[in-house]
């Protein structure tokens, strides 16, 4: 896995310049939904898993709560604790896929919900300000209840 020092040596836009403009679009729209609903968030390139990450200033290294990732036909919006988000939509997609994370997608043409990522990133804020015991219990609760 690369290291973090090189993550953050690479501008987000010199990440961004081979995004083809379809997936571009889709990327810049869900950075300024998410930016704006957490200004505090901290964006960075993670390019072993060709994502922007985005860390809350809460703990010593700070909180990793989201994620964007464009691939060549669709682009995610992310959440590495989104087993524990409250999705009262049923929106989130990853059950069965992964543990914990969830996300949803989107392709070019696809209507995005901007009061629906907003939520959704608001309540990935709140998850990640849980402490660290208190989600390992609320993880065990979830992987029982799954079972």
């Amino acid at each position: 896995m690369p290291s973090r020092k090189l993550e953050e040596t690479m501008p987000v836009e010199v990440f961004l310049e081979p995004v083809p403009p379809p997936m571009r679009e889709i990327v810049d729209r869900l950075r300024a939904i998410l930016k704006a609903a957490t200004p505090e968030a901290a964006e960075r390139v993670r390019l072993g898993w060709r994502i922007l990450a985005y860390d809350l200033p809460i703990r010593k290294h700070g909180a990793y709560f989201a994620w964007i990732g464009a691939e060549k036909t669709h682009v995610h919006i992310g959440f590495p604790k989104g087993v524990l988000m409250d999705d009262p939509r049923g929106v989130l997609k990853g059950a069965g896929i992964t543990k914990y994370a969830r996300w949803l997608t989107y392709v070019p043409g696809a209507p995005i919900d901007e009061d629906l990522i907003t939520e959704l990133v608001l309540e990935a804020k709140h998850v990640a300000e849980i402490p660290k015991g208190l989600a390992l219990e609320l993880r065990r609760r979830r992987d029982e209840e799954s079972d």
